[in-house]
């Protein structure tokens, strides 16, 4: 059964994740360490590189978007979502990755843009898939392994025609799916790998493995593998909410993300009672396309409640 303080940890969390490493993105390791050095004092929603104290990035906005078509279609209508995508990216959010902003603005249909796109680059490996995917891991976590596996690779490939970020974001809906039972999603990563597809699985194995360290990784954070691999090493070397996600952010590079990745399996862990709430009270996510329509604390709160319903 879902635990309901774990799935609006999860979402919350997500959004309070991406708030935190936003002002941070692409600075060096340890940064946020460097000014906030001690844990529980507060501060540490500074905003900074165009983002106010609090507000969240395209992250959380397209898991917002995501949410809010599963709730309204019944389920998932990918057409639907794709929609929605489009007329978030062309009311011109302050960031949208370049290859999610290419597909976006193709102009082909919805269930074939990212594979043309993918066909001419061959580069859509990227972690902008998986940073979205905290309320869909919520809305399928009531259903099995495969099926959540499943609607994670479908979301996945509405913008990410690289199969490698199908499976990373599968394997994130998987371990949020054991984590909101109250089971420990790092005892399931055996199982989970066994699932991802055979071409990816070793890439994966590599990354999720106890003693893999980030320092380890041969790529960016920004590519999908790596990114989940440091929000699993942040959940493992830690032992709360608070502590994952200063982790995760003082790894440097793509920041926004990895906290997001990070703050959505940890909100899954240790639930909305574990995400702080001078932290909580300022997340805040505009939505652009919608007006001036921006959900903070409540508003995300319900979002994960009827998500996890």
């Amino acid at each position: 059964m879902i635990d309901f303080a774990r799935a609006v940890g999860c979402v919350v969390g997500s959004a309070v994740g991406d708030a935190l490493g936003a002002p941070f993105e692409f600075g060096p390791e340890r940064a946020f360490s460097a000014r906030f050095p001690a844990t529980g004092h507060g501060g540490e929603m500074c905003g900074g590189g165009g983002w106010e104290p609090g507000e969240a990035t395209d992250d959380t906005q397209m898991a917002v978007l995501v949410g809010e078509s599963l709730l309204e279609c019944g389920g998932l209508e990918p057409a639907d979502v794709f929609r929605r995508f489009t007329r978030w990216a062309a009311a011109g959010p302050k960031d949208i990755g370049l290859q999610t902003e290419a597909v976006l603005s193709s102009g082909d249909p919805w269930d074939t843009a990212a594979a043309l796109h993918f066909q001419v680059s061959q580069r859509a490996a990227g972690n902008g898939a998986l940073m979205r995917a905290a309320t869909s891991a919520v809305h399928f976590a009531s259903q099995d392994r495969s099926a959540t596996m499943d609607a994670a690779r479908r979301l996945a490939a509405l913008t990410h025609g690289d199969r490698a970020a199908w499976e990373g974001t599968a394997v994130f809906h998987e371990l949020v799916r054991v984590a909101l039972t109250g089971a420990d999603p790092l005892a399931a990563l055996p199982d989970t790998l066994a699932e991802v597809h055979p071409d990816h699985r070793e890439r994966y194995a590599t990354v999720l493995a106890p003693d893999w360290h980030p320092d380890l990784a041969t790529e960016f954070n920004g590519a999908v593998w790596p990114c989940l691999g440091s929000a699993v090493w942040a959940l493992r070397t830690t032992s709360s909410y608070e502590e994952a996600v200063r982790a995760a952010v003082d790894l440097g590079g793509d920041t926004d993300t990895v906290a997001a990745v990070t703050g959505g399996l940890a909100g899954a862990v240790y639930g909305i009672d574990g995400v702080p709430r001078r932290w909580t009270a300022a997340v805040h996510v505009p939505l652009p396309g919608w007006g001036d329509r921006v959900l903070r604390l409540p508003g995300l709160t319900e979002l994960a409640r009827r998500l996890a319903a």
